[in-house]
């Protein structure tokens, strides 16, 4: 296994593998608003995980519909080097991954260039100070409304239980559109999405085996409580 300062220095390298600060992709990221033309070259969907470490999921949906783009976003390096070495050993081209926070979203796609989203294991920030921190804080929302198509879905997994019903009083104060949901994953799957249960996240699979239950959530934002923002 390469030692971490290989990894980063693998990354560099990786052709399906992007490294931007907020600063860098606000002065002009080459591939928003573009990345089908000039990375994927074609007109497929584009999926999106965010805080996807490993890219368990960016790699597993890539591998089950070729024909979706799949872009894996995550800040943590050395994680983020699973997944873009796997796509390179599968010869997986629907598949990117960028390094960068969440809060530059919008500086790395353009409005409607996101078809769906995926919010897989996220850290549940359960300290009160950390509200903001949370990927479905209504800050973030905003941000994911920028990018998403209109009727665009989002997917939180999590097994934290007051991170799943804080993200549940959220929709309902913003009044969106919560197409299924549930906390027993495994005992009920509410939707016929067989990736939802046969592709686990190196943290699902922790906290699984510690029995903890899964819980799943499908959302459609409200466009009528978009808040400005420079999109």
């Amino acid at each position: 296994m390469p030692s971490k300062k290989q990894k980063f220095d693998d990354i560099n390298t990786f052709e399906n593998c992007f490294q931007y600060t907020c600063f860098n992709a606000q002065n002009s990221f080459a591939l928003k608003g573009k990345w089908k033309q000039n990375y994927f070259k074609n007109n497929n969907p584009i999926v999106i995980e965010l805080g996807c470490g490993q890219g368990e999921y960016t790699i597993g949906l890539a591998q089950q519909y070729k024909n979706i783009n799949y872009i894996g976003v995550d800040m943590k390096g050395n994680r983020l080097w699973t997944g873009a070495n796997q796509a390179i050993q599968r010869n997986l081209t629907n598949v990117a991954f960028i390094r960068t926070t969440i809060d530059c979203i919008t500086h790395c796609f353009d409005e409607n260039e996101v078809s769906e989203i995926w919010i897989t294991f996220p850290d549940p920030n359960v300290e009160k100070p950390r509200t903001r921190k949370r990927l479905t804080n209504p800050i973030f929302l905003n941000k994911y409304q920028c990018i998403l198509i209109p009727n665009g879905l989002i997917h939180l997994k999590t097994d934290n239980l007051s991170f799943y019903n804080y993200t549940l009083e959220v929709l309902k104060e913003l009044e969106c559109k919560i197409h299924s949901n549930t906390n027993d994953l495994y005992q009920h799957n509410p939707t016929n999405k067989e990736e939802l249960t046969s592709i686990k996240t190196y943290y699902e699979t922790l906290f699984f085996k510690q029995g903890f239950t899964i819980k799943y959530v499908c959302f459609e934002l409200n466009k009528n409580k978009k808040q400005q923002l420079n999109c």
